[in-house]
């Protein structure tokens, strides 16, 4: 009888997020604004220096819950049946779907970096994920390597270029039978969403975050910069690797990693980042992939992208494009990192920033 390990860990409290983040505290934590819930499977915060004017407290929380709980349950969620996005999975092939703004706008992105990644990230991967037990549901109790007639008959329904969309027209169309899943570009969306909401109010200064994905704006109380700090890559209580500064910019953020689902069988450790070109997990020494971008959508996708394509590959692209992206990866003798120079300037200190 062979022997069988699981592994399953990860936790989030109100300043350890679900991706590697930490929220470092500093002067003026108690001036801020704070508001939280549940959205898409996992809990968004919002933090503001102040209320906007003609607001109060109640109404914004109100609206933002409006705002998110739209996106969510009539648009990306593949829990709600009457979804946009699940409807358009039980759509017939080769029948134009008529979508929504947010849903060909967030289609569109994900086939754009599919394409610039050649398929590392690919929003149809889903069933692929399911059948190795790192789906919605998650059952790593009964994870297992699948057969390899299994993922192959998979693999023929897998991929980006079976979704084509007329952005023009709003309209999308599958030439397979394929199954869409956006989670790991929804949320950024979200967040990106939620921060052009804030700015039509005027709001000069937030930090939003929802299930790990960020964006900033401006500065804390006391001129000070907002200080995420990354996570370990390691599925122990939450360490802080390293520390960036906003420097009073507006960015987003997101990351992916591969240390905290995952399971292990015969003493090989298989990962819940699936590559969909091979239908099985990812197996080279990168552990963690960060990104800093205008949009939080991308960075997302991009964080997820750059895990499926391995420390060499993920590099060669971000340099090449001038993305700001940091990635953490096994050594010998523990772990290693690598920033990109666009990334590199926000390792600097918060005062060289500021002045």
């Amino acid at each position: 009888m062979k022997e069988i390990l699981r592994r399953h860990s990860f936790s989030i409290t109100f300043l350890v997020l679900l991706l590697g983040f930490v929220l470092l505290s500093g002067g003026g934590e108690d001036e801020l604004e704070s508001l939280s819930g549940f959205t898409m499977g996992t809990g968004f915060n919002v933090q503001l220096v102040e209320i906007p004017s003609g607001f109060s407290r109640e109404r914004l929380a109100a609206e933002i819950g409006a705002l998110l709980q739209r996106l969510d349950r009539e648009v990306f969620s593949t829990y709600a049946p009457d979804s946009e996005l699940s409807r358009f999975n039980r759509h017939p092939v080769g029948t134009s779907f008529i979508a929504s703004t947010e849903l060909v706008e967030v289609m569109s992105l994900a086939q754009d970096i599919s394409r610039q990644t050649n398929g590392a990230f690919d929003p149809t991967v889903g069933p692929l994920v399911n059948l190795w037990g790192f789906g919605p549901e998650i059952d790593l109790l009964n994870a297992a390597v699948p057969a390899d007639a299994e993922i192959q008959a998979l693999l023929d329904n897998v991929g980006y270029r079976h979704v084509l969309v007329d952005a023009s027209a709003s309209q999308l169309r599958k030439t397979r039978d394929i199954e869409i899943d956006l989670s790991a570009i929804a949320k950024g969306y979200a967040v990106d969403q939620l921060g052009d909401y804030l700015d039509d109010l005027g709001v000069e200064s937030y930090f939003l975050e929802i299930g790990g994905e960020l964006k900033m704006k401006g500065l804390k109380p006391g001129d000070e910069s907002w200080i995420p700090a990354i996570e370990a890559p390691v599925d122990t209580a939450s360490q802080v690797y390293e520390i960036f500064y906003s420097r009073g910019e507006s960015l987003a953020v997101a990351g992916s990693g591969d240390y905290r689902n995952y399971f292990e069988e015969a003493g090989v450790r298989y990962s819940h980042e699936i590559d969909p070109r091979t239908g099985r997990p990812i197996t080279h020494n990168l552990a963690a992939a960060y990104v800093i971008d205008d949009s939080a959508a991308r960075a997302d996708a991009l964080a997820t992208a750059y895990m499926i394509m391995g420390l060499e590959d993920a590099r060669q692209h971000a340099q090449a494009n001038g993305q700001a992206a940091y990635f953490i990866y096994k050594t010998a003798s523990g772990f290693a990192d690598f920033a990109t120079s666009a990334f590199s300037y926000y390792l600097n200190s918060q005062t060289a920033a500021i002045e």
